[in-house]
Parts: C-alpha cells; sequence; structure tokens
C-alpha cells in the first residue's frame, strides 16, 4: 500500500529558503550568469577547459515530474562542480514535441466531442471512475523515459477518457476545447517547463533552447541534414522489415508511441505445417478438397523430431482463413491477424475466415508433420494453453518438454479424462517420448529425468513444472547435443537456424513473427508484427556496429551494468525504422509522404545546442532570427555541412563569412558532449542510436565522439512507484513549493547514485530542509560573533585535527563528485562535513577558532554549492565575498594528518567506552534473590583511573600474529574460522586460553572489515598517553569528572586490569569522591541566567566550580568572564530581600586565582582557603555575575 503524500505542519523554514531562491535566481539571471559562448580565439576544441552537458529533452505533453527532475539533477550537480573546477560550462535544455503522444491526445479530444458533444457527457461509470480516482493538479506526463511497465497508465490516475484527464489538471472545458490543436500544447507546456526548470534553480543557457518538429524550421532543417547525411553514408536503407505496427494508425508503432509494451520488440518463431488428414472433422467438411494446416508457433525446430502429438485447447476459439498460396491455416484470430500483417495473406493486413471453431471441434483428427519419427499423429487436449501468445496450437515433443510429457502421461493414465474429449486409445497409447537430444546430467529424454527429479505427478503441478522447464530448457539449448541422423553430435543452438532453414526451404514452415509482449499503441490499438515497407536505419550493419563498439570502449559510463547493458544491446540491435505516417514531426526530405520518427530526430541534436542561439532569437519556435539574422531558408545542407564537418569547401550562400565561421568556431568548441545523462532504460534505444548516429555523421573523427552517458534507475516517492491513480506523485513544481529548490535538490542527491531504483523520502526532504536552515542560522550567529572567537596559532590538537579532517574530507568528497557520485558527495561535503565541526565545537573547550570557523563555512558552501546552490551563493555574499559563488574556485584541501584522524577517532570510541562504563557505574546493585527492593544508586563518580596498555597480553600478540600471517598469505583474504581455528591449536602458547581466542578472533576479524589490515597491528600508529594527555580536560568535561589519572596497564598489580586492557582499548575504573550540594544564583536583571544546586569537592579550586556552572548555563561560553561571590555573612545574607540597584550588596568577590574550598561531608558545610588564610564559611548559596 502506498505512503500518502506528507503534510507538514509548518512552512516557515521552507518559506525563509524560497525567499533566498527567488532573490538568488534574479541575480542569476540579471547578472546573465549561465549564458556562455566559446571564446572568440578559439580554433579548435575546449577540450579538458570546457564541459557540455545534456540530458535528453522530455516531451511536452504535460508538467515536469519528479523523475524527469531526478535524473536532470545529475547533469545539473554536475554542471556546478566542473564550473569551480575552472571550466567553462554549457548546460542547455530543449523540448520534444515529434511523434504520436501530442497527436494522439489531440485527435482522442476531437473524437471525444463528436461521440459525446461539448462539454462532453461519458458512460455512468467513467463519471464513478472519476470520482473514486485520486487526482493532482498537475497533467499527465508521457515522455521517453521509458520503463519496462507503461507510464501512461499510471500517470494517468485510472482515467480512461482524455478529456476526464485534461479535467484533472483544472483546466476547465473551455480551456481543454483548445488542446483538441496539437498546436496549443506546443504553446502551453514548454513555458511551464521552462519556469519550473528556473524554479529549480537550473544553470541553463536559456537562449539554446528549442522545440522540435516543423514548427522551429532551423531544427527541422537540421534533422533533415542530419537524415541526408545518413542516407548518403549509406546507414538508411528501403525495404520490407518486420516491426511492431499499428493497424489503427497504419504505420510502425515506435517505442515513444506505445500505451504499454514499450522496449518490446518482434519475436521469431517457426510456424510448423501439420497437414490435416483426411476425411476432415465436420466443420471443415467443405474445405474437402484444400490441404488444410494447423499451424503451431515453435522456438525449437530442432525439437520437431520428437514430436508425438499436436495440443489444443478445447474451448478455445479457433479460425480456418485462406493463405496466399491456396492452403488453409488454422489459427486463433490474434495470429491471424498477424500473420495478415506478414505476407500470408492475398490482401495485405486482411484475412478470410472460410470456418470458426472451438478446439472440440477438431480434437482427435489426423496429422502429417514434418520430421516427426511418426507417420501421423493426433491432436489432444491441453486446458494449460494460453490465447495471448502462439497460435494456440503447440507441437508436443514428451522428450524434451516437461509439460507435454505430464500432459501425455495424464491422457495415458486417465481413461476418463480421454472419454470426456473423445479421445480414442490409438490417439494415445502407442506414443511414446523419442530420444532426439542428449543433455549432460538429464539423458536423452531430459523431460522425463527433470519431472522424477521434481516429483511432477501431473499436469497440474505448475511449480515443479515450471523448475523442470528451467532446468531442461536452458541446459538443453546451451549444452544439448543432438541424437538424430544427419545433426548427430552437433551442438543444439549450432543447429536450430540450420533445421529451421530446412524446414522453410521445404514448405514445411514459415518464419513468423508477433510482439514479445501485448503492445498497445497510443491510439489504444494493439498492436502486431507487420512485414512492412519502410526506411529504416541499418544499425545491423557490420561496419557500422564495429565503430560504436568503438565509441564506447573510449566512452565513460560511471558504472560496469551502464555498460554491459550498452555492450548487450550492440550484440543484438538490427534495423530501426525511422520514419512514420501519423504525429508530429518533421517530413522525409526525399520521401516527404513519411515523418521523421522521435527516435531518429533526437540523436545529434546536440550540435544543434552549440549554434542554436545564433539561428533562433529568444524564441522556442523559431520565428525570430538570432544574434546572426540568417533566414531559415539559407540553412542548406551545404551550409550544415560547413558548420558541422571538416574538410568542406564554403558553400555558395548569402549568409556572410564571418557568420558562418562563428557558427563553426561555437560547434568546434562545445563538441564533443562530455557528458549525457539519462534514465537506465535509454540504454537499449535513445543512448545506442545517440552513439550510432555520432560515429555516421562522424566517422573518422572520434574527437567529436560522445565522451560520458551517465544512467541512472527510477525513482521511488515514499518507497512506492510514483502513480497519479495512487495520490503518490510529485510534479516539479510541487515539489519545489513543499521542500524549496535547495531542500528538493539536496533530497534528490540523497536519493540514489546507482543504476538501482533510487527513493525519495519526504521526511529525509523535511530533515534535510531542517540542516540547511540551522546551518544558515548558525552562519548568521558566527558572523554577528565573530569578534568572540577565540585568535592566535592554530596549533591546538582540536585545531589540527579538525584541520586534517576538513582537508580530508574534501578531497574524498572531490573524488566522488568527479566520479558522479552525489550521495556519497553529499555524505563527506555536508554531512561529515558538518559533523566534524561539531565535533571541533565539542572537544574545543577554549572555544573555535576564528580562522578555522571562517575557512570551515568558507569551504562547506564551495563544496556543498553544486547541490544546495542557492543558499550557497546567499551564504557566500553573508561572509563577505564578492561575485558569485558560482564563478568561485573549488577549494585547496592541504595536508592530511592520518594518523592524528586516527588518533581523533581513537579518542571519540575511548570516549563513547569511558561513558557506557560510567553509565554501568551509575546503576544499582541488582537485588539479591529474595529481595524486593531494589537498593539506591552509588553516588555519581567523580574521578576516573584510566589504564594503557603497550602491548597486546601475550596470548593475543600470538594469535594476532598468526591471523595477520594468514591474511597475507592469503592475498588480503582471511581464512574461514575452521582453517584459522586448526593454526591457532597449533600454537603451544594458546592452549589454555582457546575458549577466549576465536571470539577474539571474531572481533579481530570485523575489525578487518572495517579498518583494514591495520586492524590487526600490535601497536597503535600514535602514542595513546600522548593523546589522552593533551585531550585531558576534554575527558573530564565530557564525561563530567573532577580528575582523570592515566596509568600504565602493565604498572598494575591487577591481573584482569592487564588481562582486558589492549592497544586501542584502554581500561577504566570509576570511583565518586565526597562532595557538598551547594546553591548558585545570578542576580544580574534580565540576564536570563538562573540558579543552579552544584556538587562542590574538597581542594576545589574556582574554575572548577565556574566550570560546573557552565555546563548548567549553556549561554555561558567563556568562564573566564565570570564572577564567583560569596556573602559576607553566610547566615543572613541568602535571607536579605535582593537589592535590583545593588545585585551585590553584602557580598565579596572571591579570588580565583588564590583560592581553594574544603567541606566537610560529615556537616555539610564547605569553607573557603584564601592565599593560604584560614578558612572562613561560605553557607549554602554562592552567587556568579557574567560580563
Amino acid at each position: 500500500m502506498s505512503q500518502p503524500i506528507l503534510e507538514r505542519k509548518g512552512t516557515a523554514k521552507v518559506n525563509t529558503l524560497r525567499d533566498i531562491e527567488v532573490r538568488v535566481q534574479k541575480q542569476w539571471q540579471d547578472g546573465r550568469l549561465f549564458e556562455v559562448d566559446a571564446p572568440e580565439d578559439a580554433t579548435a576544441s575546449g577540450g579538458d577547459e570546457k564541459f557540455f552537458v545534456t540530458f535528453p529533452y522530455p516531451y511536452m505533453n504535460g508538467r515536469l515530474h519528479l523523475g524527469h527532475t531526478f535524473t536532470l539533477s545529475k547533469a545539473e550537480f554536475a554542471v556546478g562542480y566542473q564550473r569551480l573546477r575552472g571550466k567553462k560550462c554549457l548546460w542547455p535544455f530543449g523540448f520534444h514535441c515529434t511523434g504520436m503522444p501530442i497527436k494522439a491526445c489531440a485527435d482522442k479530444l476531437k473524437r471525444e466531442m463528436e461521440d459525446f458533444g461539448f462539454p462532453p457527457t461519458f458512460p455512468a461509470e467513467e463519471e464513478i471512475s472519476q470520482q473514486q480516482t485520486q487526482t493532482s493538479d498537475e497533467p499527465v506526463i508521457i515522455d521517453k523515459s521509458k520503463g519496462k511497465k507503461s507510464k501512461a497508465a499510471a500517470k494517468s490516475g485510472g482515467l480512461n477518457y482524455q478529456w476526464l484527464i485534461m479535467q484533472s489538471i483544472g483546466l476547465s472545458n473551455d480551456e481543454i476545447k483548445k488542446f483538441a490543436d496539437t498546436d496549443h500544447w506546443l504553446e502551453y507546456f514548454p513555458p511551464l517547463a521552462m519556469d519550473d526548470l528556473k524554479s529549480l534553480g537550473l544553470k541553463t543557457d536559456w537562449r539554446r533552447s528549442f522545440l522540435t518538429t516543423d514548427v522551429n524550421p532551423y531544427y527541422s532543417s537540421f534533422v533533415e541534414w542530419q537524415l541526408l547525411t545518413l542516407r548518403d553514408r549509406g546507414k538508411i536503407k528501403f525495404g520490407k522489415r518486420y516491426t511492431i505496427f499499428s493497424p489503427k494508425d497504419g504505420q510502425p508503432c515506435m517505442d515513444h508511441d506505445r500505451q504499454t509494451g514499450e522496449g518490446v520488440g518482434p519475436q521469431e518463431y517457426t510456424l510448423i505445417k501439420m497437414q490435416l488428414t483426411h476425411p476432415y472433422p465436420p466443420k471443415l467438411s467443405h474445405l474437402e478438397s484444400a490441404d488444410v494446416f494447423l499451424v503451431a508457433a515453435t522456438l525449437r525446430p530442432e525439437t520437431m523430431f520428437g514430436q508425438t502429438n499436436c495440443w489444443l485447447r478445447p474451448d478455445m476459439k479457433y479460425v480456418a482463413f485462406q493463405t496466399v498460396g491456396g492452403d488453409v491455416f488454422i489459427s486463433t484470430r490474434r495470429a491471424a491477424r498477424n500473420m495478415a500483417y506478414q505476407g500470408f495473406t492475398s490482401v495485405d493486413g486482411k484475412y478470410t475466415t472460410v470456418a470458426e471453431l472451438i478446439g472440440q471441434d477438431i480434437m482427435g483428427v489426423g496429422l502429417k508433420s514434418p520430421l516427426t519419427s511418426y507417420d501421423v499423429i493426433y491432436t489432444l487436449p491441453m486446458l494449460t494453453i494460453k490465447e495471448d501468445k502462439g497460435t494456440g496450437i503447440v507441437t508436443s515433443v514428451p522428450s524434451d518438454a516437461p509439460d507435454d510429457y505430464a500432459a501425455l502421461r495424464d491422457l495415458k493414465k486417465k481413461q476418463p479424462l480421454r472419454q470426456k474429449f473423445a479421445i480414442e486409445d490409438h490417439m494415445v497409447m502407442p506414443f511414446e517420448p523419442v530420444a532426439i537430444i542428449d543433455v549432460p546430467e538429464l539423458g536423452n529424454l531430459s523431460a522425463v529425468s527433470a519431472c522424477e527429479i521434481f516429483k511432477v505427478q501431473s499436469q497440474n503441478d505448475r511449480d515443479q513444472l515450471t523448475m523442470a522447464k528451467e532446468r531442461v530448457y536452458m541446459k538443453g539449448f546451451y549444452e544439448g547435443v543432438m541424437l538424430v541422423e544427419n545433426y548427430k553430435g552437433q551442438k543444439v543452438q549450432d543447429v536450430k537456424k540450420v533445421i529451421q532453414k530446412l524446414l522453410v526451404d521445404g514448405n514445411q514452415a514459415a518464419v513468423y513473427k508477433e510482439p514479445e509482449k501485448q503492445v498497445i499503441s497510443r491510439s489504444s490499438d494493439e498492436c502486431v508484427v507487420a512485414l512492412c515497407d519502410q526506411w529504416y536505419l541499418d544499425y545491423g550493419e557490420d561496419v557500422w556496429k564495429q565503430k560504436a563498439g568503438d565509441v564506447l570502449k573510449a566512452m565513460e559510463t560511471y558504472s560496469d551494468e551502464s555498460r554491459r547493458n550498452f555492450e548487450a544491446t550492440l550484440a543484438w540491435l538490427h534495423e530501426h525504422a525511422c520514419s512514420r505516417s501519423y504525429g508530429l514531426g518533421t517530413r522525409l526530405p526525399w520521401d516527404e509522404q513519411y515523418l521523421i520518427e522521435s527516435l531518429s530526430d533526437s540523436t545529434i541534436y546536440m550540435a544543434f545546442y552549440t549554434v542554436a542561439h545564433l539561428l533562433q532569437g529568444g524564441d522556442l519556435r523559431g520565428s525570430q532570427s538570432g544574434l546572426l539574422n540568417i533566414k531559415p531558408g539559407f540553412m542548406t545542407p551545404a551550409v550544415w555541412d560547413y558548420i558541422f564537418l571538416d574538410d568542406v569547401p564554403f558553400p555558395k550562400t548569402a549568409i556572410p563569412r564571418d557568420h558562418l565561421e562563428r557558427a563553426r568556431r561555437e560547434f568546434r568548441y562545445w563538441y564533443p558532449v562530455d557528458l549525457r545523462v539519462s534514465g537506465k532504460d535509454l540504454i537499449p534505444n535513445h543512448l545506442t542510436y545517440y552513439i550510432y548516429n555520432h560515429c555516421a555523421v562522424w566517422p573518422d573523427d572520434p574527437s567529436k565522439w560522445p565522451r560520458g552517458a551517465r544512467a541512472n534507475g527510477h525513482i521511488l516517492l515514499n518507497s512506492e512507484k510514483m502513480a497519479k491513480s495512487t495520490g503518490n506523485f510529485l510534479t516539479l513544481r510541487e515539489a519545489v513549493d513543499k521542500f524549496s529548490a535547495d531542500g528538493l535538490r539536496l533530497a534528490l542527491a540523497d536519493s540514489g547514485d546507482t543504476v538501482e531504483d533510487a527513493n525519495f523520502m519526504e521526511s529525509m526532504a523535511d530533515a534535510g530542509i531542517l540542516r540547511l536552515y540551522n546551518f544558515l542560522d548558525w552562519v548568521k550567529e558566527m558572523v554577528s560573533e565573530s569578534g568572540s572567537l577565540r585568535t592566535g596559532p592554530t596549533d591546538s590538537y582540536t585545531d589540527r585535527v579538525f584541520i586534517s579532517e576538513m582537508n580530508k574530507l574534501i578531497n574524498e568528497t572531490t573524488q566522488h563528485y568527479d566520479k558522479m557520485m552525489f550521495k556519497e558527495a553529499l555524505r563527506t561535503g555536508f554531512f561529515e562535513f558538518q559533523a566534524a565541526r561539531d565535533k571541533y565545537r565539542e572537544t574545543c573547550l577554549g572555544g573555535m577558532h576564528r580562522d578555522l570557523v571562517s575557512a570551515f563555512i568558507r569551504k562547506q558552501v564551495l563544496i556543498l554549492s553544486p547541490v544546495c546552490s542557492h543558499i550557497c551563493e546567499y551564504i557566500w555574499s553573508l561572509i563577505g565575498e564578492t561575485g558569485s559563488i558560482l564563478n568561485a574556485s573549488w577549494p585547496d584541501s592541504g595536508p592530511v594528518d592520518d594518523v592524528l584522524i586516527t588518533s581523533s577517532e581513537y579518542l571519540m570510541d575511548c570516549c563513547h567506552e569511558f561513558r557506557l562504563r560510567l553509565k554501568a557505574a551509575m546503576q544499582p546493585p541488582k537485588p539479591k534473590k529474595g529481595q524486593i527492593a531494589l537498593a539506591p544508586p552509588p553516588p555519581k563518580p567523580t574521578e576516573a583511573l584510566i589504564h594503557i596498555a603497550k602491548n597486546y597480553p601475550p596470548w593475543q600478540h600470538y594469535t594476532l600474529t598468526c591471523v595477520k600471517t594468514l591474511y597475507h598469505q592469503k592475498h588480503a583474504q582471511l581464512p574461514d574460522n575452521k582453517e584459522l581455528s586448526a593454526e591457532l591449536k597449533k600454537i603451544p602458547q594458546l592452549q589454555k586460553y582457546m575458549k577466549k581466542v576465536m571470539p577474539f578472533v571474531q572481533k579481530v576479524k570485523e575489525n578487518v572489515l572495517k579498518f583494514g589490515a591495520k586492524a590487526m597491528d600490535l601497536t597503535m600508529e600514535f602514542d595513546e598517553f600522548d593523546v589522552l594527555t593533551e585531550n585531558m580536560e576534554y575527558l573530564k568535561s565530557t564525561l563530567e569528572l573532577d580528575s582523570v589519572e592515566l596509568r600504565y596497564a602493565c604498572d598494575s598489580n591487577d591481573d584482569k586490569i592487564k588481562e582486558e586492557c589492549c592497544p586501542g582499548k584502554p581500561f577504566s575504573l570509576f570511583t565518586a569522591a565526597p562532595c557538598v550540594k551547594v546553591h548558585v544564583n545570578n542576580p544580574q536583571p534580565l540576564s536570563g541566567l538562573f540558579g543552579v544546586d552544584i556538587p562542590v569537592y574538597d581542594s576545589d579550586t574556582v574554575d572548577r566550580v565556574l566550570t560546573r556552572i557552565a555546563k548548567y548555563n549553556r549561554s555561558i561560553k567563556d568562564i573566564n568572564r565570570v564572577n564567583l561571590y560569596r556573602y559576607t555573612d553566610p547566615d543572613v545574607g541568602p535571607r536579605m530581600i535582593p537589592s535590583l540597584n545593588e545585585p551585590l550588596k553584602d557580598r565579596c568577590l572571591i579570588d580565583k586565582s588564590i583560592s581553594t574550598f574544603i567541606i566537610d561531608p560529615a556537616t555539610n558545610s564547605v569553607q573557603l582557603r584564601e592565599n593560604g588564610c584560614a578558612p572562613v564559611p561560605i553557607g549554602s548559596v554562592l552567587t556568579f555575575t557574567m560580563e
């Protein structure tokens, strides 16, 4: 069940961030920060000094949604990072309108008005469906980011009528009427998309944006040039090709034209012709003079030698229809419809039915089937045949098909089953499985063996049959060896095509194709596979395929899985239709009856980005000329050749030479594309076509080939797939309004980096908003209080650790940005960077250093700015930096002291362990047996004795030495526990410790997984004693102790301490010193400082007492600014009414440098000794003030 979209109680923090974002975006726009041109002196590619990134232009029949935003954010973050690395960055953005979806939706609206009037009145069930369906205030979005399942259905919110879908986005009937004109879609959605992207803060050069289709004459001219170039180079051909085809639309149905079935292609079958023997059954008696065939579609023609019968489903509807050769075929209507589009009938797309049947009508008929060893086989009943695949007629090969064997065995065993379907014994009983293929481990009757192995009792044992089939088919195809004459000894996979050709050439079979899965077009038509005359790109051509492979080898794919997917696509990809008759687009220049389809006009348009701003003047449609004032009609193929190709002469044109040279310079500088980001589902089509077309247009110029493509998975919303029908859906605009631009960007970066599906959690997005807001607040506080921060040298332990940690995290963040691992970059560059600041603030008892705080803020906003650009820009100005942060430089990291950082981690781990032990020491003892009441808790410890080991105990030393030796012998791999135990038992010194050894080894193994081989070192990289000594004050502060003493474990007389204490694991003991509670108050009016009760210990100094006060009053940052007073009369003073004018009346200042406290727990009294004088009583109340 989907998690609901979360509602937020307050929006103050989001509103604050949005106000900042609006101001910053205006600042960027006014400064034209993202408009970038090639340098005037550029003569070639910008190489490593430029960065050109693109995103597949989204389809414009709806608002952009979170899925689009997740993918394009990868490009956005990369641009932000590369700018800081000093590169000139180009990040253009276009809008796709080519193809069927807009045309199909507009035509639906027209039909609905024709059928149901205006405004239309739909059937009642649709109105109920509308009321029950959760709707969003945004339109349905369908684009080229296709998945295995249709996005169109999910995002329509369950509404069947286009009019209702449009109503669900808040449009009035009068407004919806306008969308019956395709041009209105192009006017309405692209400007909204651009505004939404601007609200996200995209670093885009909007001058270069455009619409596709022939509404933009410049782009249309470019696409015509591209297709002409491909045709002239022999890449586009014409002929009959199998393709997914929509009979309703009368044209091929490409991926972008589908409502369901995206990515589905034609599946090839061998159509086995099984001839009916005479006499024919009554329903076919009128066809006695014709040759009638049952036709079965099989994927395994090599198994036809083992046929024993033919399966039909008794209740399935079949048709007999006339074929072009005069024969009559029997199949399902669905299969007949497919065959009609593949040349099987005399009229393309139509078949003539000569009989309508059900399976029982032709049950038990005799057949002459090719290759089988039986003279005649019979049709028998199988109840599990499905109508949505194949012809509804199935050949039976029980030797190598577990389903066939189980069904045949059932018929032989069960006479009532035979009688039910009028099957006589001679049709079944004589037929036995025929050995035709030998399969390793399964023998020459692999199906029989598999059914025995998986204990298949009948054809109803579906789970066991599934497992049996998987075993038989995989091993049979890849390892099976033929046993039949003429093919004996040959592998199955080698003879499959040979036997298919034998059957087809002998007119005993035909090649038949149908969609791998059901495909529904945008016009709601079930598609077929058709043999069409069409223009197609010959992606299967060997030389071109090899060249595409060369491009891929040089490309950065950012993940091994993406590379494998590209390689798999190159292996199977063949022809692709590049023309269609229906939809929007550009006409094929040499055959204008056709449009160029949407996956063919979108492969090298990145080149058009480089010159778009020079050709069209700030208008998506290209209705106005751009900077060069070139009319669309001047853009001839020869002009495009000169701009994009080398070694071509200057064309005959009215365009001034310097104008064309400028366009040529722009292209040459920005090309090739450094990065293309996309969803992983575009690898099998668009991204691979992108590779093919680049190496076709620039075959001998690798400098123009794509440098990198990064594919990501889809994004889930709150751990569920996005779908309007469930209400689990967010558009880009909704997300920005709800989370702010930077809050959204932060959550997108944190959602995931790999090709696996990412997860956008709204709760995490809210947490990110809080982080950003708190960071902003803290920066403001630091800026206002910078004068009170510590100055001087930055050489304390905590300073040095903080500097090294910042440098190390910058290095790691740089590596993550380089690899486009933005979730990891966010982890090291924000979450851990902030944690380093928090640790510094906590451990730096003397206060944070002004220079380090300033350096931290500056570095933090720089490394965070690719992701959260707005708030970082705002903070950049807060800290006094000039210019935009987007034009700044990536921070230098400086040296990293890894040993120092390790020692700091050791300190933190020790403190954590000490706190646990301290908590345990404060627990009351468990009641003894028979006792009910708990004993009172022991007093809070005030002192600690910490023992540090110089070496491991001998038995641990031997153990570690052995484990480390085995680790290196195994090439940095730890052996299993059995092997470790055997080796350790051989060491004499460990014999009496074996009960302890393996638990210790297990802990060592866990540490090796976390920290690597150094976890087995016998000594630490640093001096533990020195580290703890240098941080003594922090230890006392964080543990709230008055004293901490350090000793070496070897100096202890306690064997337990020597045994349990080891390098890196100090042993701590806590004790409680007697104390007396004293009340300390603050008389300063409106100070916000309150009174507290604190313990006073014998020989306490004033600073110790003030430190305890500061723990309770967090507003006290510096105890040196705090003074302590005692009453001159400790008995009467506390009972006097305070004076507002004289708050310190009857009190005297206690000298910090010469005073100590003396306590008497027996009388619960405290005295003060000043400068060695006789002690004076102070009573039970003290006073403090803060300067």
